[in-house]
């Protein structure tokens, strides 16, 4: 998708310090099954002027989470514009519970 909107710059932040490095090419990807996916990554990477990524930890990574979860409800439509989408963070976090109770009558 980064591609198709001619992103220029790119920060891709990850809960996982040992996927990140590999990335990174501090750490050599010795898993078999893991070799192509570094591979496309790497050739992916060219088309951008810089790639960025961030290791976040688990604990820090609510919003990343709430974003991947957002973004597997949301169809991506091709090379149709993609409206920004703006986040606030609350400094309080907002509950919603629902009770079902059954009347015995």
């Amino acid at each position: 998708m980064a591609v198709d909107l001619d992103v220029e710059e790119l920060l891709i932040m990850g809960d996982s310090d040992l996927i990140i490095r590999q990335a990174q090419g501090e750490w050599e990807t010795r898993d078999i099954k893991l070799i192509p996916y570094r591979q496309h990554v790497e050739d992916l990477s060219k088309w951008f002027k810089s790639v960025e990524f961030r290791y976040i930890p688990r604990f820090h990574n609510d919003l990343a989470n709430a974003l991947a979860t957002l973004a597997t409800r949301l169809p991506y439509p091709g090379n149709v514009h993609i409206d920004l989408l703006e986040i606030q963070i609350r400094e309080r976090h907002g509950y919603c519970n629902t009770v079902e109770i059954e009347l015995d009558v």
